[in-house]
């Protein structure tokens, strides 16, 4: 997957009229993509930043069916998640696999309402289960999970759900719809919705972020798969149209292994904001989270505030002996939803349902928005659905269930760099074959030098942020670490892309500017 070959391949094509437009890179537009290139559908994927460079980079790491919603009674969206989150592991074996949760529990009441509670969501979960749930005494949990509070403890309970890195997920996505012939574009900005004379879309205006250059893109269905920002793309259409997107912010606390001491992952069911919180394991660091704080403005590089961050620490010390404070904060990292609201009846975020929307405008515009990454697949299918029965497109049958992320090699790919797919046997010969190509570029962090340099050459960074926060996960992992690597990698990344000396300067001086947000 090559930028200037994706270009060029518009170029070449710039006469066609596509059947697939999506507008947005992240979780729901990639996986739109996918199930539309798959159906045999000409498919053409535009995003204005990067690939999952919003939301779909910032989550809690997890594919779940959302124990919480179950207290609820929102049941649907939990088969749903549930099922979807089997397939995520089944089709994207490289990136997600089986994490172990345990919820401590300080009374003998909530010992009996999680044990059955659990029960019920193996049910739901059926063949595609991850593990059966099931009681385990103080002293094991103690065990596995060390740093755990023992005063009051009465035992735990074990489940089991899905974990993930979801901007190496999103880049699978990319690299799959690339190799069926679909054409994916980071840094390429809609500037126009264009319309016939009857008011029905038949194309976009976009500009190159990169280049500077203009391109006119016609396609006969287009979709805004913008997250947060769908209604902008909305109001592109229709100046007048009503919001429909509610944002709420979450936030993450990146801290040492220390803080767990184990494998396990804790999921605590009850905090003073009425979310759960969790501290999963996650490349020998521990995510601690989330928050939902609602927003009026929302911006692309989302800030988490400083009552967030309390917030976090706060309940933390309340479950473990050794309490983390802002000084072991190795990262922070905020996140928006995308939360589908009814413009006629506002409520508080969390009282939002998590399910997604699909709407049509009368331009014929297909708006999906909401939903999580465990289901972005059922998402896609559902929008590409839609938009054959609103007469865009010609009936084809999804194929996504069952269809395997990557290429058949990625199922039997082990060890740290499976997470390249098949390209973890081209940074293997890298390493081999080009003297200190396989030394790490840090001491702190996993990655090599050659991965950089395959990085560039094979998942289209353009920037520097690119690089250090989705390609690879530095900046989430310890952003002060990040910042120390940022000159040697930039060098790398203007060696590779052909960019000269001020490049390098002016890369390294934006991304320490961005690092000030990760750092509390």
């Amino acid at each position: 997957m090559n930028r200037s070959q994706m270009i060029s391949l518009l170029e070449t094509h710039a006469d066609q009229k596509w059947d697939v437009l999506v507008i947005g890179g992240g979780a729901t537009g990639l996986g739109t993509a996918l199930d539309a290139v798959t159906r045999g559908y000409s498919t053409i994927l535009i995003e204005k930043s990067d690939f999952a460079g919003g939301t779909s980079s910032r989550s809690t790491k997890l594919v779940h069916g959302g124990v919480r919603y179950l207290a609820q009674g929102d049941v649907f969206l939990v088969m749903e998640a549930l099922r979807e989150r089997g397939r995520m592991l089944r089709n994207a074996p490289h990136i997600s696999s089986n994490q172990e949760f345990i919820i401590p529990a300080y009374t003998w009441f909530d010992v009996i309402l999680y044990t059955v509670g659990l029960k019920f969501y193996d049910i739901l979960a059926g063949r595609l289960s991850l593990g059966k749930s099931y009681f385990i005494s103080k002293k094991t949990v103690l065990e596995r999970l060390p740093n755990i509070r023992e005063k009051g403890l009465k035992g735990g309970i074990v489940y089991h759900d899905g974990q993930f890195d979801d901007s190496r997920m999103a880049i699978s996505l990319a690299r799959a719809c690339a190799e069926k012939g679909g054409v994916v574009l980071n840094y390429f900005r809609v500037e126009e919705l264009r319309k016939d004379v009857n008011g029905r879309i038949t194309g976009v205006s976009v500009s190159d972020s990169v280049s500077g250059k203009n391109y006119e893109i016609n396609a006969c269905c287009i979709i805004n798969a913008t997250g947060v920002f769908a209604d902008d793309i909305l109001r592109l259409d229709n100046p007048l149209a009503h919001q429909i997107i509610k944002p709420s912010q979450g936030i993450h606390l990146v801290l040492d292994h220390s803080f767990l001491r184990g494998n396990s992952a804790i999921m605590i069911p009850k905090t003073e904001d009425g979310r759960v919180l969790f501290a999963i394991p996650w490349y020998g660091r521990v995510v601690t989270g989330t928050t939902d704080t609602p927003l009026e403005n929302i911006s692309e590089n989302p800030v988490a505030l400083d009552s967030e961050v309390e917030f976090i620490l706060r309940t933390a010390s309340l479950y473990m002996v050794k309490p983390p404070s802002k000084e072991d904060i190795l990262s922070v990292f905020a996140g928006l939803r995308p939360l589908a609201s009814d413009p006629y009846n506002p409520k508080s975020t969390k009282e939002i349902s998590r399910r997604h929307k699909i709407i049509v405008s009368c331009s014929g515009l297909v708006t999906v928005t909401g939903g999580k990454w465990t289901t972005y697949r059922c998402m896609a299918e559902e929008t590409i659905d839609r938009a054959i029965k609103e007469g865009l497109l010609n009936k084809s049958t999804c194929v996504t269930k069952n269809y395997l992320i990557g290429k058949p090699e990625d199922r039997i790919t082990t060890g740290r760099l499976k997470i390249y797919g098949s390209g973890a046997g081209d940074i293997e010969k890298m390493m081999k074959d080009l003297p200190g190509s396989a030394n790490n570029i840090s001491g702190k962090f996993p990655y090599t030098f050659a991965e950089i340099s395959w990085i560039c050459r094979n998942e289209m960074p353009c920037t520097l942020e690119d690089m250090l926060s989705r390609r690879t996960r530095a900046l989430l992992l310890d952003a002060r670490e990040s910042l120390e690597i940022a000159p040697a990698v930039a060098k790398i990344m203007a060696e590779e892309m052909r960019r000269d000396d001020a490049w390098v300067i002016d890369q390294v001086e934006k991304f320490a500017i961005l690092v000030k947000n990760h750092l509390k």
